[in-house]
């Protein structure tokens, strides 16, 4: 098929965006008021408040870095300020962003306080957006393009008709040579060997059954067990019976022909072009906020029941085929593809149709959920602190 180009911010690292955000991010939870303090005092930019960050270790700890380095990277960033307690955390997330080339810059509450604090990354904030607000759009391909997608409130059309529109997607894009991320490793429980079966070689598909096999001991490590239950009320009033059911409908999304290429660890960047699966939670803020450190940016996710998500740097496009939920919810729909169930649209049509919202998403039309100011942020923990 044939795509017309869309019009993004390249990068200084060749990456590229659809959206120019200076943001304002804290290291830890004790940074967040001073971080919102600046982003009150200068127009254009944005904080991101999170809990974490403090008495993290290992693997978390690592992920928490990861995750909000990744956050500073992504291409819909054009500059990042980062606020923290101390300095030695603090300058290891700026250090990382300014791997891009990107401005960034860092500021420690530590022997300052909040008050000069504030006011020194105030100053550097205003010189930030006042330089992205120069920034030009510039014509881009869909080689171009990194983007992801996940299901929520899943009901019986999620699996009829809006996850196979998504497979669609995937099985056009992924020929114009794309980067896109699924995951939800615990929801693909039930379809764990047909998701095994779907990787490009053998070799990936034990990487994902591995990666399922770790996530499903260490839920039943807790006491509970999945196979056979339906862990959401939303679900069962939508018509799931098992997580069986819902997996075999969630897998839909990865399409018909295309294979996925390999297995990343949350937050992992891809690390070449084609469908990749991403080890992560099946939390829609969790999920989107980790395939959004992994340099996503742009989001479809369908939704059955009517679920609200968005993320502040990853415009989240949503889509339903559920009528009830397109006619009530109608406010947080980009994409209404209920016709499939109505056969008054195919799903090469419904493909076709998130794909034209996709471009226009691309080139600046805000998504129902940033008009909404739906911008949740959620990391990704592992562990208990110490």
């Amino acid at each position: 098929m044939s795509l017309p180009a869309f019009w993004g911010y390249k990068r200084e690292n060749g990456r590229v965006g659809c959206r120019n955000h200076v943001v304002i991010l804290p290291l830890d939870d004790l940074s967040n008021a001073a971080c919102e303090a600046v982003a009150s005092h200068i127009q254009g930019t944005m904080a991101l408040p999170h809990p974490y960050g403090r008495l993290q270790f290992g693997e978390d700890l690592q992920l928490h870095f990861d995750t909000l380095i990744g956050t500073g990277q992504n291409p819909n960033v054009a500059a990042c300020v980062v606020i923290g307690i101390e300095p030695v955390w603090t300058k290891r997330i700026v250090d990382g962003i300014a791997e891009t080339g990107k401005p960034v810059a860092g500021f420690s509450i530590e022997g300052n306080g909040d008050l000069k604090t504030v006011e020194m990354a105030s100053r550097k904030a205003k010189e930030f957006v006042q330089w992205a607000s120069e920034q030009r759009r510039t014509e881009c391909t869909f080689a171009d393009l990194w983007w992801s997608t996940k299901c929520g409130e899943s009901d019986t059309t999620s699996g009829l008709a809006s996850n196979p529109a998504v497979g669609n997607v995937i099985d056009k894009l992924v020929k114009q040579e794309t980067t896109v991320y699924f995951g939800e490793t615990s929801e693909i429980t039930g379809a764990e060997e047909i998701c095994t079966s779907r990787a490009a070689t053998p070799e990936i598909g034990k990487q994902f059954y591995e990666a399922w096999s770790a996530y499903n001991e260490f839920i039943k490590s807790t006491g509970a067990d999945l196979m056979g239950s339906q862990p959401t009320k939303g679900n069962i009033a939508g018509g799931l019976t098992t997580i069986e059911e819902k997996a075999l409908g969630n897998l839909q999304k990865i399409g018909k022909t295309t294979r996925y290429v390999g297995v990343l660890k949350p937050a992992q960047p891809a690390r070449g072009k084609g469908l990749w699966f991403m080890d992560s939670s099946s939390a829609a803020a969790e999920m989107i906020t980790l395939v959004g450190a992994a340099g996503s940016i742009v989001h479809i996710f369908t939704t059955g029941q009517g679920n609200i998500i968005g993320n502040p740097i990853v415009p989240t496009i949503k889509t339903s085929a559920n009528p009830k939920t397109v006619a009530t919810m109608s406010e947080h729909i980009d994409v209404d593809i209920s016709g499939v169930l109505r056969k008054e649209m195919t799903l090469d049509q419904a493909g076709d149709a998130l794909i034209a919202m996709m471009i226009r998403t691309l080139n600046g039309r805000m998504t129902a959920a940033e008009a909404l100011g739906h911008k949740e942020f959620v990391l990704t923990k592992l562990y208990r602190s110490a």
